[in-house]
């Protein structure tokens, strides 16, 4: 299952338009909407605004990035409890030390086995009452770190602690995720990230090595940041955006996306 990245509740209508079964929040992404770097900047509060427009806007369950959990074991219990509550169908947690990097990047650092379990079993606890089907998914930054075999062996551990699903991050080839597959049987989840680490490969191809869900966090920002800025320097060299008309989502395009018409009441589209 693909589950591209939504960065507002816009792009989550689009995402769920196009007939897509999953959204995708990207720690990344939010951070780069703000204007700032993926280095968990971006307040708890600003998170679970941001999941309640997502998921109100497309219907789908959404999957979230927690980053290092904000904060310590008790703080990591509470942001589960609010990503609940906030609507998401599920979030993952890495194993950095912060302020984390983003996964594909080098020089990263990592907590320790025992205090990354600890914060998997802590949030494991507080899903149990409210919300026992939502999703935990542990993120290891290992194999940059200290490699495969450690990768390996921290995912297992992680399983062990209360994780439903692993998510190993920045592997560089398809024979490595089939690998890894294969060591650390159970839900998977791989990142479809580009500029990074991982060469692309396919949902198809990923689900064929069994990895249940494939996110492609930062896709249609950059897409959509590319198109921004060109057209920002067409309309500084022209001064006018005439010529950009037939790049652009017609304003009934928009009102469909948001099932709105001007003259009747709107209530929010769900599914």
């Amino acid at each position: 299952m693909a589950a591209p990245g939504a960065w507002n509740g816009l792009v989550a209508h689009a995402v769920a338009e196009v007939g897509f079964d999953a959204c995708y929040i990207s720690g990344g992404a939010t951070a780069n909407a703000c204007g700032v770097p993926d280095i968990g900047l971006i307040p708890l509060d600003e998170v679970c605004q941001l999941i309640q427009h997502v998921t109100e806007a497309s219907a789908l369950p959404t999957i979230v990035d927690a980053d290092t959990g904000y904060g310590d074991v008790e703080m990591t219990a509470t942001t589960c409890r609010r990503y609940i509550e906030a609507g998401a169908a599920g979030m993952h947690l890495e194993d950095q030390v912060f302020p984390k990097r983003c996964g594909h990047l080098d020089g990263k650092d990592l907590v320790t086995t025992k205090a990354m379990c600890e914060k998997i079993a802590a949030a494991a606890a507080a899903k149990s009452d409210p919300d026992p089907d939502f999703v935990l998914i542990a993120r290891t930054d290992a194999r940059g770190v200290d490699g495969m075999d450690a990768a390996i062996e921290r995912a297992q551990a992680y399983r062990e602690a209360g994780a439903d699903m692993i998510f190993p991050e920045s592997l560089r080839t398809q024979d490595e995720f089939a690998h890894f597959a294969q060591a650390c049987p159970g839900l998977l989840l791989a990142n479809m990230t580009e500029f990074g680490k991982t060469p692309h490969l396919s949902v198809n191809t990923f689900g064929n090595m069994g990895y249940d869900i494939v996110i492609f966090p930062v896709t249609m920002q950059r897409i959509a940041m590319k198109a921004i800025t060109d057209a920002l320097a067409l309309l500084k060299r022209d001064g006018t955006a005439e010529a950009l008309l037939p790049r652009m989502q017609t304003r009934q395009e928009l009102y469909d996306l948001l099932g709105y018409a001007p003259s009747e009441a709107w209530s929010q589209p769900r599914g």
